[in-house]
């Protein structure tokens, strides 16, 4: 922590701190809706006479938004900024969180969490660009993290919300409900802070750009900041006339199979069903909805501790260590709860093995694949194309969740929840050896650097 604080106070300011907690509350609509509709949905299925069809869409349909959001981001972030898409997100987050609560149907509530959706799935974008594009390298792995960081607050709020309200009348509007706070958090938050230097240069404003950048960088010295700006400059006129087929270029579509792999593999790995279905999945055990959702606030409170130490170390001791070290950590807490549910006795005599098998998935997915993914597509891409491959990126993430989602229950029923287990810890091996021998280590380095040296290494000839 020592030396992540340091290299605050090396390389940035209150701005740079300010600006990049602003822009990580875009992860913490997430996480506020992932956690709370995992709560509501005891409740939803109930009041409004959910199928298990019909609670897989409430689920899955913010997640087709997402992918709406995440195709449109790119344009509207190079189009209007980062900042303005952000804003607009937040407001478009107040806007569905309230139709949801007043929701009086199934389908009137799938349509507003479609809404949400796309304001959830432009924010899980912009955010990570934002942060990238305005933080120094020595401290870039840290702040970028505040992300990932923010949604497992925004999850862990949700699960004390869902324990708090779960004996009122109209419990799960509620719940439902209050994610219109960090939507106009995050609306009026962003109109506090400024335009990253990058895009800044890109609309060749780049006087503007240097002035934003000797705030973000108050402390170091005016030769250093001529540098980055030169740098940046640099990057976005090698990259200015880029379009979207050029992500298919033969020395960028390495890149962009890391991006995808990565985007994948983070969702095949069943992280979201667990969220999504954790109380779900501890009544299977045979605990009350009650005792559920008590148990499933020491999921989020162990995936907040465990980001928390990731967004210390990410920047100490690399990427590539934390995201290799999580993976086989949550392939064996797979396997750890597919046998809980393979075996009677463990079942009768055993019980909390099940809340122990999804805190250490939640743990291990915490330190590694959660903030490491959000942190890499968003270091890896040339300047130019940045906003298109990790919008790109982002839609095939959003697309996997949406697949893992809107199956998990049916899969339950087809292969059993065991074998469902199984499977993910299956896909958990294949990811482990993908990122072993594709994904490179990134952490000291400069933006610009990163990319040219990934470019150089992965182009025809070399």
């Amino acid at each position: 922590m020592a030396g992540f604080l340091g290299g605050m106070r090396r390389s940035g300011n209150g701005l740079l701190l300010r600006a990049s907690v602003i822009a990580a509350v875009g992860g913490l609509l997430f996480g506020y809706d992932t956690g709370v509709i995992s709560g509501a949905l005891l409740f939803i299925k109930s009041d409004l006479n959910a199928s298990a069809v019909a609670q897989e869409w409430i689920v899955s349909s913010l997640l087709l938004g997402a992918m709406l959001g995440a195709l449109i981001s790119g344009y509207l972030a190079d189009r209007i900024s980062r900042k303005w898409t952000k804003v607009i997100s937040g407001s478009i987050y107040v806007v569905g969180a309230l139709g949801c609560a007043l929701s009086i149907s199934v389908p009137m509530l799938i349509g507003f969490r479609f809404l949400l959706g796309v304001s959830v799935g432009t924010a899980s974008f912009v955010a990570p660009l934002y942060i990238s594009e305005a933080s120094p390298p020595r401290v870039r792995g840290g702040l970028v993290s505040f992300n990932q960081l923010a949604v497992t607050v925004g999850i862990l709020l949700a699960y004390m919300m869902n324990f708090v309200f779960q004996g009122f009348t109209d419990n799960w509007r509620w719940m439902l409900g209050l994610g219109v706070v960090p939507g106009a958090v995050l609306a009026i938050g962003m109109l506090t802070v400024p335009h990253t230097p990058r895009w800044l240069v890109q609309q060749g404003r780049g006087e503007e750009a240097h002035k934003v950048l000797e705030r973000l960088r108050e402390g170091v010295e005016g030769a250093q900041v001529e540098q980055e700006i030169q740098d940046i400059k640099e990057a976005n006129d090698a990259e200015s006339a880029a379009k979207v087929r050029d992500l298919l270029r033969p020395e960028i579509r390495p890149l962009l199979l890391i991006g995808l792999g990565l985007a994948v593999f983070q969702q095949f790995v069943g992280i979201n069903t667990v969220i999504y279905y954790a109380p779900t999945i501890l009544s299977d055990t045979g605990l009350t909805k009650s005792t559920s959702i008590t148990q499933t606030l020491f999921v989020g409170l162990t995936n907040l501790i465990f980001t928390v130490i990731a967004v210390l170390l990410i920047d100490r001791l690399g990427r590539r260590k934390l995201l290799l070290t999580g993976t086989v950590g949550l392939t064996l807490s797979l396997v750890l709860l597919a046998a809980y549910f393979s075996f009677g006795a463990l079942q009768q005599h055993a019980s909390y093995l099940a809340l122990v098998g999804l805190l250490l998935y939640i743990a291990s997915f915490a330190i590694g694949l959660g903030p490491v993914f959000w942190l890499m597509i968003s270091e890896i891409y040339p300047t130019g194309i940045r906003s298109k491959a990790m919008s790109v990126a982002t839609l095939v993430n959003w697309g996997a969740n949406f697949l893992v989602a809107a199956t998990f229950l049916s899969l339950g029923q087809v292969i059993t929840r065991q074998g469902t287990f199984y499977l993910y810890a299956g896909l958990g091996v294949l990811a482990f050896l993908f990122f072993l021998k594709k994904v490179p280590e990134t952490k000291d380095r400069s933006l610009e650097n990163i990319q040219s040296d990934l470019i150089a290494k992965d182009s025809p000839g070399d």
